[in-house]
Order: structure tokens, then C-alpha cells, then sequence
């Protein structure tokens, strides 16, 4: 138990305050792509996938750690994913994101959190559980891309890191846009921890080898699984209600240590202040997080479990899974963002013309 709380804990931190310093969100990087054409964050998600996936597989090729793909609930992952898409816009940050800014003290996350654990819970030991069960029903046997198609594996992450190569230089050449900074008043390390601004790219690095480590101190455990934020989320609200100390794993000691990371950085930068949402933000939030928990359990992993982690290890469920999420994301995007600024400027015309 000491060894599972102290690396859960540590592993968490580490990532809570990467993402925190890095603004490492990725409903901020989807959102971004279709309203405003900016891909950076999206890149940097790649940059973090293909470092993962680098990592893990080494250790795997050395048998350090395990890892079975297993089935593809197709289904479930398509329509699940897109619901946590839409439920992510709503919410103002994903699962992972969720965490980080509830330890800025920002309070709309800390309902949006209250509504992804609520309605995870509901998915996994809940009334909702013969609806999860039932649509997962519908899969194919073999997750994996690799042993889908008899290429190996090695091939699928060369490519990929051609791929993702080309994309940074060719994003690295584009003419930089200078933002405005205020004069340091410190220096060192503790400038570069906590005033300096973090390139996505440098955090997207952090991201990925924090993501390898995760593995083998989860493993060394007994939790089969790297870096996962719906089950451990989901987990401690059925160990406060229940008091099952079965539901008590290393990955609820990672999220746990994901908000004290988030806390630390915010603290030491100056950034965490309570703010608390109007009503409209407030609600928006809880169906958001609710939205969030269920799309999540269906597709049975968030931006960070399918996102991150089953993409580097080249299943179908994690490609398909992070597409369906950006899908549900520019929908919602478009009706919460674009179509009433549409609106806007259409009544704006015509009062004009009129005038």
C-alpha cells in the first residue's frame, strides 16, 4: 500500500504539474483546430503519443511490463467518444484537464468533476451498467492494429514518428507571432518552473516520458495500465460511499496526485485563486462532467486513456476513439461558439442595413 500511494502520488504530481505550467489542454487544442486553424496542441498530443508509444514498447521488448490489447467494443468507443467530445466543450476541459484546473481553484471544475465521477460510477456499479454492458456487447475480437493487419507493430510506430516530425518542423518554420511578457523577478530555476512560458512541444515531451514511467509503477502494483483518469475517478466516489477499500488502486492515488501537482504549480506561479462560475457556467459544467463520465465508461477511456495511452500502443480503440472525441468536440464547438457568433453578426448586419 505504501509503494502504491507514494508512486501514484508522485506519478500524479509530476503530470498535474506539467500540464498545469504547459496549459496542456487538449479541448482547448481540439477546439482550437476548427475554430481557429491552430493545430499546435494537437501536434504536441502526437509529439506525447509517439514518445509514449516508444518507451512502452521497449519495455515491452524487454519484458518489463505486459500488456494485452484485447477486444474492440467498435460501438461503444464511436458513440461514447463523441459523447465526452460534446461533453468536454461544456465542461471547459477534459478529464485530465478537469483535475489540473480544480487544483487552480477554479470551482466550475470542481462541479464538472463531481458530475464525471457521479455519472462513471453510475456507468460502472450503477443502474446504467446493462447499458455499458450492453453496447460493449457489439466488438471484434482484435484490438490491435499490429496483429489485425500481420505488420509489425515497430512499423506502425516508425511511420507515425515520420509523421509527427514532419508536422513539427513544418510547424516550427512558420513565422513566430512575439507575445508581449512581463520583466522577471526571478531567475533560475525558479523562473523557468514557475514564469517562463512553456512551448506545448517541451511539455508534450514531459507528457510522454511521464506516460512511460507510469507503467511499471502501476504494474509493480498489480494495475495492468498506464497513465487512466474515468476508473480511478469513478473509484473514489464508490470507496466514500461504499467504504469497499477494493476500489482503492494506484490509479486513484495518480488523480489524487494530479490535483496536489496542479495545486503546487498554480501556487508557486502565482495562478490559483477561487473563482467562483455564475449559474449558467455552473450548470453548463455539471452536465458537462456528466456528459464526460458517461461518454467516457462507454468508450472506456477519456482523452488521456484512448487518447494518449491507447493510441501509442497502435489499437484501433485508441485512433478511433481520439477522432470520434475531435468530432465531438468541433460539434459542439459549433453550436456553443460559432453559431451564436454567426448569429451576432447577422442581427448586427441587419440593424445596420436597416438603419
Amino acid at each position: 500500500m505504501f509503494q502504491m500511494i507514494v508512486t501514484g502520488l508522485l506519478c500524479g504530481a509530476l503530470l498535474g504539474f506539467v500540464m498545469q505550467r504547459g496549459r496542456f489542454c487538449l479541448t482547448g487544442g481540439f477546439r482550437d483546430m476548427y475554430i481557429a486553424k491552430d493545430y499546435r496542441m494537437f501536434y504536441a498530443l502526437l509529439i506525447a503519443i509517439a514518445v509514449q508509444s516508444i518507451g512502452v514498447y521497449t519495455l515491452i521488448q524487454f519484458g518489463a511490463i505486459e500488456f494485452v490489447a484485447g477486444e474492440f467494443s467498435w460501438v461503444a468507443t464511436i458513440i461514447g467518444s463523441f459523447i465526452f467530445g460534446i461533453g468536454i466543450v461544456f465542461a471547459g476541459g477534459c478529464a485530465t484537464g478537469t483535475w489540473y484546473r480544480a487544483g487552480e481553484g477554479l470551482l466550475g471544475s470542481w462541479i464538472a468533476l463531481f458530475g464525471y465521477m457521479f455519472m462513471s460510477a453510475v456507468m460502472k456499479s450503477g443502474v446504467l451498467v446493462p447499458v455499458d454492458q450492453s453496447m460493449k456487447s457489439v466488438k471484434i475480437s482484435t484490438n490491435s492494429i499490429a496483429e489485425s493487419t500481420g505488420i509489425s507493430v515497430w512499423v506502425y510506430i516508425v511511420v507515425f514518428i515520420a509523421i509527427v516530425l514532419w508536422l513539427i518542423v513544418r510547424e516550427l518554420k512558420k513565422p513566430k507571432i512575439a507575445i508581449p511578457t512581463m520583466k522577471s523577478k526571478r531567475t533560475g530555476l525558479s523562473h523557468l518552473l514557475f514564469e517562463k512560458r512553456w512551448h506545448p512541444f517541451f511539455t508534450a515531451l514531459l507528457v510522454g516520458g511521464i506516460a512511460i514511467l507510469a507503467w511499471p509503477l502501476s504494474e509493480a502494483t498489480g494495475r495492468m495500465a498506464g497513465l487512466g483518469i474515468t476508473t480511478p475517478s469513478a473509484n473514489i466516489l464508490q470507496f466514500l460511499v461504499s467504504g469497499n477499500q477494493e476500489y482503492i488502486n494506484w490509479g486513484v492515488f495518480l488523480v489524487l496526485g494530479i490535483f496536489l501537482g496542479s495545486f503546487t504549480a498554480a501556487k508557486g506561479s502565482r495562478e490559483f485563486r477561487f473563482r467562483m462560475p455564475d449559474v449558467k457556467t455552473g450548470i453548463s459544467s455539471f452536465l458537462g462532467g456528466n456528459l464526460m463520465g458517461f461518454g467516457a465508461s462507454l468508450a472506456g477511456g477519456c482523452s488521456i486513456g484512448n487518447g494518449l495511452v491507447m493510441t501509442a500502443m497502435m489499437t484501433w480503440q485508441g485512433w478511433v476513439s481520439l477522432l470520434f472525441i475531435i468530432l465531438g468536440t468541433w460539434t459542439a464547438s459549433y453550436f456553443v461558439f460559432v453559431r451564436p457568433k454567426n448569429k451576432k453578426n447577422t442581427v448586427v448586419s441587419d440593424t445596420t442595413v436597416t438603419a
